[in-house]
């Protein structure tokens, strides 16, 4: 049986997040595969906004570095924005895979129409452009907010975690879709629980990302080299970037 290494990149600095996100990932990885929850030393404690995406990219970067030097099979970028996909897929010669687009993937497979749920409105917008990016708009039903923040999915008042499953009720009653998606990293235990419940498919990007690095392992793919994900240009950094080559 091939031995896979996933990093799995909580791109916040929260440890509690970090934490909950990997025992996630470890619960649904086949036997044989290791799981390296990560997150910067530095950053933002939550990511909720566009500023918070461009400074979490950065520790995102370097979380991709060192694990390159480990020789991991695959990185993940465990946030729904996926903040620096593009610039982590250059820097890293195994796959690296965005939640939301692991899970959008998923999403289309058992569904024609999917819904969003999500942590605050503002994220919406970031949302529906990461749809776009990706081709998937068509297949979008809706998007919800819980209105709360996302370190309220670790404050242990269960908030949070109701909000989620009312909105995702209200999603399968009024929106006409198939599957649900889970629009935050640290809703990633909420998934089989809801799926379940609401009896159709509740989809987590984290858990659907390893499922993917998985299978890209299997077919030996890594990242391509040829093109616009080659290694960055080779070039002196200074200050906080320096140790990014």
């Amino acid at each position: 049986m091939m031995s896979v290494v996933i990093q799995v990149i909580n791109p916040n600095t929260s440890a509690a997040m970090t934490a909950s996100i990997g025992r996630a990932a470890q619960a649904v990885a086949a036997p044989g595969t290791e799981i390296l929850a990560v997150c910067p030393s530095q950053g933002v404690p939550s990511i909720e906004g566009h500023f918070d995406e461009a400074v979490a990219a950065v520790g995102v970067l370097e979380q991709v570095r060192q694990g390159r030097q480990q020789g991991v099979q695959g990185h993940i970028i465990a946030c729904f924005g996926d903040p620096g996909l593009l610039a982590a897929r250059e820097l890293a010669q195994a796959p690296v895979i965005g939640i939301a687009e692991a899970a959008f993937h998923f999403a289309t497979l058992v569904a024609t129409r999917f819904s969003v749920v999500t942590t605050l409105p503002r994220t919406l917008t970031i949302a529906r452009h990461l749809l776009q990016q990706y081709g998937f708009s068509h297949h979008c039903a809706a998007l919800h907010a819980i209105d709360l923040p996302v370190l309220a999915l670790e404050d242990g008042s269960g908030l949070a975690q109701e909000s989620v499953r009312e909105r995702c009720l209200q999603a399968k009653r009024e929106d006409g879709c198939g599957a649900i998606v889970l629009g935050c990293g640290g809703m990633a235990d909420l998934a089989q629980t809801l799926t379940a419940e609401l009896n159709m498919p509740v989809i987590d990007g984290v858990t659907a990302a390893v499922k993917l690095v998985e299978s890209l392992a299997a077919l030996r793919l890594t990242t391509s080299k040829h093109g616009d994900l080659d290694y960055p240009i080779t070039k002196p950094l200074s200050g906080l970037f320096r140790n990014l080559n």
